[in-house]
């Protein structure tokens, strides 16, 4: 996908992902904790947050750093960025600056961060060693990158089930090889990934999550205006093509519906790894 392509997709998608985002990131706050953690994210640091979205996690790293350290959080997005502002107000916190551009573009001057995150975006790129060649420059001797992925399909079968939905009434495949949610996910892809970009002191740590929503109209509606990914799909569809894919979608809602609503559990990697100090 070209740049203005992303661009677009992640700015149709950015009010609907800043709605929801209180909802998507409570699931995910034991992996975006142990994201940091890996990262070495602690009290002074200079933190780049890539592809940060509306950014919880990037308040978190900013917490995590003080007054004395800062987090820069980037996005392709302007109106995601806008969204990381003013959390960061709300949360009372100075610390944070935003980068506007593609993750693969930026021009970040070498040795100038003491850390690196990247939470559930690097599978999202069609080229992420070029993402950790760039990661590689960006950080300081010794610095550390962490990153949140998705494991492998078998393991997230409630996020496949909508994507195989979607892909049929398209009338389209996945693409072999290319990204998407579990690209990164089989045995041993994320290490080499590091491995062959030069980092040193690999580790892959697998966290069960649950993925908690009120009911299925609601669990349909976070979908369509959050999941950028999902609205590639079938956005390009006719409007009957689409309307019967949503149907379908929320049919299968349902079927895993309970008194609680949807819970969903899935499987991540979290994974770190370091520059050499020399």
């Amino acid at each position: 996908m070209k740049t203005d392509e992303a661009s677009n997709q992640w700015e149709l998608a950015a009010p609907g992902w800043a709605k929801w985002e209180d909802v998507i990131s409570s699931a995910v706050v034991s992996a975006t904790d142990m994201m940091l953690d890996m990262a070495g994210v602690v009290k002074g640091m200079h933190v780049l947050d890539l592809a940060s979205g509306a950014g919880t996690q990037s308040i978190a790293a900013a917490q995590k750093v003080g007054s004395s350290g800062h987090v820069v959080a980037n996005d392709i997005s302007k109106t995601m960025l806008h969204h990381v502002q003013q959390n960061a107000s709300t949360a009372n916190l100075s610390n944070i600056s935003t980068l506007l551009g593609a993750v693969q573009d930026l021009d970040i001057s070498p040795n100038s961060f003491d850390a690196v995150i990247c939470r559930f975006a690097l599978m999202l790129f069609a080229e992420p060693a070029i993402i950790l060649s760039n990661v590689h420059q960006a950080l300081k001797p010794s610095g550390k990158i962490g990153v949140a992925v998705f494991s492998i399909p078998q393991a997230n079968q409630f996020f496949v089930k909508h994507m195989q939905i979607l892909l049929r009434h398209a009338g389209k495949s996945p693409a072999p090889g290319g990204p998407g949610l579990f690209s990164l996910g089989a045995p041993g892809t994320l290490k080499n990934l590091f491995e062959v970009n030069h980092f040193v002191n690999v580790e892959i740590c697998y966290l069960n999550v649950v993925f908690q929503m009120p009911s299925a109209t609601q669990t349909l509606t976070m979908i369509q205006e959050a999941f950028g990914a999902y609205r590639a799909v079938i956005g390009d569809s006719p409007e009957s093509v689409q309307r019967a894919a949503w149907n379908e979608v929320l049919d299968y809602l349902k079927s895993i519906e309970t008194n609680n609503g949807i819970e969903a559990p899935a499987e991540v990697i979290v994974g770190s790894a370091q520059k050499p100090t020399s």
